[in-house]
C-alpha cells in the first residue's frame, strides 16, 4: 500500500466558521434563481424536475425536501469573493453548476439503478426512466442559458469552464459504468476516473464565481486546483459511505456501491494490496461479475465482501486518500491572495467535506 502523509494542521480560523450558514446562505441566495429557471420548462418536466428537487412530493403537493447538500453552490459564491467581487455576482454560477450536477444526478441513477436518493424514490423510479432523461437534459441546457443569458465576456469565459467540466463529468460517468465489468481496475485509473466524475465539477464550481467576478485565469486555475483536489477528497468519502455508510444518513441501501459492482477506490485499493484477504476478495468479484445470482445475493453475502476490503486495507488507504486530498486542497489555496475570511470559510468548508456523514 503506498505510504499517505498526514493531513495538515487545521486552520484556527476555520474553527470558527459556521458551515451551515454558508451553505444555508448558497440556497438562499441561489434558490429564487434556480426555481425561475427550472419555471421555464414545458410541462410535466417542470413537475418532475421539482420533485428531483425536493420542491413537491411524488403527488405534487409542497414539500421541503432535502435538495442536497448546496456545497457547489456555496463555493461558487466564495470564488466571487475570493476574487474581490460580492457574492451575489457568483449566484448565476452557483445556479448552472447545481444545474449540471443534478442532470447528472438524474442520468446516474437511471444508469445505476438507485431507487433511492435524498431518503426518497429517485425521478426515474416515480416519473419513469423517459423523463429521467428528458429532464436531465433539459437541466443540461438551462445551465448554459443561466450563464449566456448575462451577455458579457465572463459570462463566455464561465461557459467554457462549464461545459468543459461536464464533458469531463461525462467521461467519468462512462469510466465508472466500464469498470464495473472489469475484473481489475488500477488506483491510478481510479482517481482519474474520479477527477473526472466529481473534481472536474467542483474545480467549476469553484472558479465559476471568480470568473464571473472578473478574475483572470491564474486566480481561476488556482481556485480549480483547489476544487479539483477537493473533489477526490469528497469522492473518496463518498465511496466510504458507499460500502460502509449509515442508510438512515445516506438515504441509500446498505453496501450499496457494492450490490452496483462498483470499482471505487476502497475495493481498487484492496485488491492493489496483496495478501489473503486481497487475494480472496478478487477471486469473490470474479466470480460475482459472471454470476446470474448477484441480485438475490443476502445481506451476509455482501457483508462478507466489506470485512474482506477492510481486512485487506482498503478502508483505511481510502481515509487516508481522502484527507491527503484535502490536504493538497487547502495548499492550493496559499497560490492566490485573498480577504482571510475567505480562506478561512474554503478551509472550513473542505474538513466538512472530509467529516460528512452523508
Amino acid at each position: 500500500m503506498p505510504t499517505v502523509p498526514s493531513a495538515s494542521p487545521p486552520d484556527d480560523n476555520a474553527g470558527s466558521v459556521d458551515v451551515t450558514a454558508l451553505l444555508e446562505r448558497a440556497r438562499a441566495m441561489s434558490a429564487p434563481v434556480l426555481r425561475a429557471a427550472v419555471d421555464r420548462l414545458a410541462p410535466p418536466m417542470d413537475t418532475v424536475a421539482a420533485y428531483h428537487f425536493g420542491w413537491i412530493d411524488a403527488e405534487g403537493r409542497p414539500a421541503a425536501g432535502d435538495g442536497g447538500k448546496a456545497v457547489r453552490p456555496a463555493l461558487a459564491l466564495l470564488s466571487a469573493e475570493a476574487a474581490g467581487a460580492a457574492p451575489e455576482a457568483g449566484v448565476p454560477g452557483a445556479v448552472a453548476v447545481e444545474l449540471v450536477h443534478n442532470f447528472s444526478l438524474l442520468h446516474d441513477d437511471l444508469m445505476d439503478g438507485d431507487e433511492q436518493r435524498r431518503h426518497r424514490d429517485t425521478v426515474w423510479k416515480v416519473h419513469g426512466p423517459a423523463q429521467a432523461i428528458l429532464v436531465g437534459d433539459a437541466l443540461f441546457a438551462l445551465a448554459n442559458e443561466v450563464l449566456l443569458e448575462l451577455g458579457t465576456v465572463e459570462a463566455g469565459r464561465a461557459t467554457r469552464r462549464l461545459t468543459t467540466a461536464t464533458r469531463k463529468l461525462i467521461d467519468g460517468q462512462a469510466q465508472d459504468i466500464s469498470y464495473e465489468h472489469r475484473e481489475r481496475v488500477t488506483v491510478e485509473e481510479c482517481l482519474e476516473m474520479e477527477g473526472n466524475k466529481t473534481g472536474a465539477l467542483l474545480a467549476c464550481a469553484v472558479s465559476i464565481g471568480a470568473v464571473l467576478g472578473g478574475a483572470d485565469d491564474r486566480t481561476a486555475d488556482t481556485l480549480e486546483k483547489y476544487g479539483y483536489h477537493l473533489g477526490l477528497a469528497f469522492q473518496a468519502v463518498d465511496d466510504l459511505l458507499g460500502i460502509w455508510g449509515d442508510p438512515v444518513a445516506t438515504g441509500k441501501q446498505t453496501w450499496s456501491d457494492l450490490r452496483q459492482r462498483k470499482k471505487s477506490l476502497p475495493v481498487v485499493a484492496a485488491l492493489a494490496a496483496g495478501g489473503p484477504a486481497s487475494e480472496r476478495l478478487g477471486e469473490l468479484l470474479a466470480a460475482d461479475a459472471k454470476s446470474n445470482d448477484f441480485d438475490s445475493f443476502s445481506e451476509e453475502e455482501f457483508a462478507t465482501r466489506a470485512a474482506l476490503i477492510e481486512r485487506a486495507g482498503g478502508r483505511e488507504w481510502t481515509s487516508q486518500e481522502a484527507r491527503r486530498q484535502h490536504t493538497v486542497a487547502i495548499e492550493a489555496l496559499n497560490g492566490i491572495d485573498m480577504p482571510a475570511l475567505v480562506r478561512a470559510q474554503l478551509v472550513a468548508l473542505a474538513d466538512f467535506v472530509v467529516v460528512r456523514k452523508r
